[in-house]
């Protein structure tokens, strides 16, 4: 690009680019980026500022305050992800006892919070207390009776819709990216789509906002998957506030799968676990430097929400257990039965959800958000109610199924039939034949366990933040804890089989049906995401239990060996798939004997490809070009005639740099000569000055010749990260290949709609 009065037009582009003016290097909304470019960008950055550093004491601090911005980040990023962390918990657990009534000491405290303060609560009725009043002993005086019940039920509907219209309202309004877990996008930006606004500002106080809202409703939904989103929100947010991250959209992406690592870890209170997540679920390009960097971010976020302390146990999670008795041998029997179990759930929740998805997206169904999610809660609020084990939040609902039964607990699962005689420590009770509570108990949980599997599948994808995690733990639980108890009871009554004469003797505390719950979890967990290490890891965190990584490890590998017969992909894959994101997964296998020449653009009988020449088109004619086609980029060419490739040059570089040379240099008009060569072509006298486009032009852009299998092509797309690829046949050009058109290929391949693709 020329100078004013540069005749040669030698002049620098990067000279306009770098100042103030639309950025050059960044990418449109939709589109995917250049790994290899972002790569090469940050190492010129890196080799400029290195080099800088020898010439000055300042430079020296400068270089030194850029190393170190990457770890300023990540501490940013975990002191805000778990400060949020904490405030959802609190608030979460405040609004879901506001449903069922009201502390009047302080009106801010939950139902827990409001009788540890009380000096009137006694060790048995430790649920009671002067100051916490059911709404209906506060409007009518009344606590027991048919009319305190009524008013306790209508008004729990009423705080349930309240809580779900305010969130679905505001995820409408302010920000409609807030809606769903999150998850998918996140994979789907991670491997290098941008999709802008969704982890913007207004999403992260939005979404923070409706989590506590929808999780406080009662639905049958999670915070652990949104808050993943969330913390990436965090992570978008400060890496905007650093050049070396803001210019750089690979960069950023690295910032971004250490927040996802954070998120986790703040969710699950496993900041390993959330490390492992990252690089096994979500991650696209996870190089070393990053796994140091989650490690450290998900370390810091699980110390902010450790000093929060918002469960009041000290702990990082509601349901953290110990367990005091050991598993033995022909318990792995039942554990691997959980496991199958786990994967047929898995593979009946996603083809179901996926099937409802679909309708909401092809039907009338999708017009009308609010009053799904109004209908959806109305029917879970008046279904949850009149059972125990539904009514409360679904964390509650998993501590108590987790739990082992102590000398202590008063729950009904615990309702043994003690021995007057028993002279037992107290965390060593042997088992018991069961009680009325516990056979009451199986039938509320057998109830509960149907409502939960129907409900999910329909709440999970609504336009309102919802996580899957702990919805799918809670069946997985549930069906466990009806298991283990199932066990506990046969090993009493028979004792004697020869399957429990080896290890249950008489007396002895051999089941723990806690134990079967959280193996059951797991399952269900891994038959849905597919998460095998990262799952196993986050489930002995979450639990202490580290001598039970064996059980956890089976069931988890059978849940998925199970889920994995039935399709192989779990519920994050299946929704990007439904939504048409352009994600290339790692984990597919491409066995076709396809060649590039096969999937190339333009195919017989197609216009040629569109292409600038290195020296003989007009600024007019790069404009029509530009005008008439809606591609990404163009390949250049030393002529039409001969068709030898020189480079390529991207569509939105073009536009700036002609914008650019227009505005601010004199000569530069329609039918000026744009060149890509180091020299200028030889022009007659009196002609306008030429446009110079060298600098903006990619001398090395990735070829394949058109022989070369598609299962290669494929493979280079996945781990380079490529936007497009050239075909050549001895150095002359023939064809390109998009990402776009490696997926469409693929799914060709695989019997499905090619054009479900729908994002450049």
């Amino acid at each position: 690009m020329v100078n004013a009065g540069d005749m040669n037009g030698s002049g620098n582009l990067m000279d306009f680019l770098d100042e103030p003016f639309p950025d050059v290097g960044t990418y449109e909304d939709f589109h995917t980026i250049d790994w290899l470019r972002e790569k090469s960008r940050d190492t010129d950055r890196h080799r400029k500022i290195t080099s800088k550093s020898k010439e000055s004491i300042w430079e020296f601090i400068k270089s030194l305050l850029d190393a170190w911005s990457g770890w300023v980040v990540m501490l940013l990023i975990g002191l805000l992800a778990g400060t949020l962390a904490g405030v959802i918990d609190l608030a979460v657990d405040w609004m879901t006892d506001l449903k069922e009534g009201v502390c009047l000491s302080a009106f801010w405290y939950s139902h827990e919070q409001c009788c540890w303060t009380s000096n009137e609560t006694t060790f048995d009725d430790r649920d009671k207390c002067p100051q916490w009043q059911k709404w209906s002993e506060l409007l009518v005086s009344q606590s027991e009776g048919a009319s305190a019940y009524i008013l306790n039920y209508f008004l729990y509907i009423m705080w349930a819709l309240c809580f779900a219209f305010l969130a679905v309202s505001l995820v409408r309004v302010f920000a409609p990216y807030a809606c769903g877990s999150g998850i998918p996008e996140i994979k789907t930006i991670l491997s290098g789509f941008i999709i802008r606004g969704y982890l913007g500002k207004w999403t992260l106080l939005i979404k923070t906002v409706t989590l506590v809202l929808v999780v406080s409703s009662g639905l049958s939904l999670g915070k652990e998957g949104p808050l993943v989103h969330v913390a990436c929100c965090c992570g978008n947010f400060f890496s905007s506030l650093f050049s070396k991250y803001s210019k750089n959209e690979g960069k950023r992406r690295e910032v971004l799968s250490a927040a996802a690592a954070a998120g986790v870890s703040v969710a699950f209170g496993a900041p390993i676990g959330g490390v492992l997540f990252s690089l096994e679920e979500v991650s696209y390009y996870f190089p070393l430097k990053t796994l140091w960097r989650s490690f450290f971010a998900a370390l810091v976020a699980a110390f902010t929400l450790r000093s929060i302390n918002p469960f009041g146990n000290s702990r990082l999670v509601l349901f953290y257990v110990e367990y005091h008795t050991p598993w033995y041998m022909a318990e792995l029997f039942p554990f691997i039965l959980l496991g199958v179990f786990g994967g047929l759930w898995g593979t009946l929740f996603i083809r179901c959800n996926i099937a409802w998805c679909r309708r909401r997206k092809t039907t009338r169904l999708g017009k009308y958000p609010v009053l799904e999610v109004i209908v959806i809660t109305a029917i879970t609020a008046i279904i949850a109610y009149p059972n125990p084990y539904t009514r409360r939040s679904t964390s509650e609902l998993i501590s108590e199924l987790f739990n082992d039964c102590g000398a202590l607990e008063s729950s009904q699962l615990c309702d043994y039939i003690n021995d007057p005689n028993m002279t037992r420590p107290v965390d060593d009770i042997p088992d018991r034949p069961a009680g009325p509570g516990v056979y009451s108990a199986m039938w509320q949980l057998a109830l509960a366990l149907v409502f939960k599997i129907v409900i999910t599948i329909f709440t999970f994808g609504m336009k309102i933040p919802s996580g899957l995690f702990i919805p799918s733990m809670a069946v997985g639980a549930m069906a466990g804890r009806m298991v283990g108890i199932g066990v506990e009871q046969l090993a009493y009554h028979h004792h004697d089989w020869i399957i429990f004469r080896n290890w249950c003797r008489p007396g002895a505390d051999c089941v723990t049906p806690g134990l079967y719950a959280m193996v059951g979890a797991a399952a269900c967990l891994g038959g849905v995401t597919r998460m095998t290490v990262s799952l196993v890891v986050i489930m002995f965190e979450l639990t202490g239990g580290l001598e039970y990584i064996v059980p956890l490890m089976a069931a988890a590998v059978t849940s998925k060996w199970v889920a994995d017969a039935f399709g192989k992909e779990g519920i994050y894959e299946a929704h990007i798939h439904l939504n048409g994101y352009p994600f290339l997964d790692v984990k597919d296998e491409f066995t076709h004997r396809t060649l590039a020449t096969d999937v190339m653009r333009p195919r017989r009988g197609e216009a040629p490809l569109s292409v600038l020449t290195q020296d003989s088109m007009t600024v007019e004619d790069v404009e029509t070009l530009i005008k008439e086609t809606d591609y990404n980029g163009f390949p250049v060419v030393v002529s039409k005639d001969s068709e030898r490739l020189i480079g390529f040059a991207q569509r939105r570089e073009l536009i700036l740099a002609i914008k650019n040379a227009r505005q601010r240099q004199d000569g530069v008009v329609s039918n000026s000569i744009v060149y890509f060569t180091e020299d200028p072509p030889e022009l007659p006298p009196n002609s306008p000055h030429p446009l110079k486009l060298r600098r903006i032009l990619n001398l090395s852009p990735f070829t394949v010749t058109d022989h070369t299998p598609m299962e290669t092509v494929v493979d280079i797309f996945r781990k380079l990260g490529l936007r497009q690829c050239l075909v050549t046949h001895s150095g002359r050009l023939l064809g390109i290949i998009t990402k776009k058109d490696v997926l469409r290929h693929m799914a060709q391949m695989a019997n499905q709609d090619p054009e479900s693709i729908m994002f450049n």
